[in-house]
């Protein structure tokens, strides 16, 4: 889990806007790539299961290996 030190402003006695430390930011930001990245993964995993398949040694054998 990221330790973040946020500084909450506040306009008119609301909470507007979050300031964070940079090297923060962009730990949030490496880490919502990551997230994205793995819920890509999942959806092609998904739209892929029931593809056929080839095992390595018949492909081996097709690609002259």
């Amino acid at each position: 889990m990221i330790l973040l030190h946020p500084n909450i402003l506040e306009q008119e006695g609301k909470k507007q806007f979050v300031v964070l430390p940079y090297n923060e930011f962009i730990i949030l930001q490496e880490e919502l790539a990551d997230y994205e990245d793995l819920k890509n993964l999942r959806i092609a995993k998904d739209a892929e299961k029931d593809a056929p398949t080839i095992d390595l040694e018949d492909a081996k054998s097709v690609l002259g290996l």
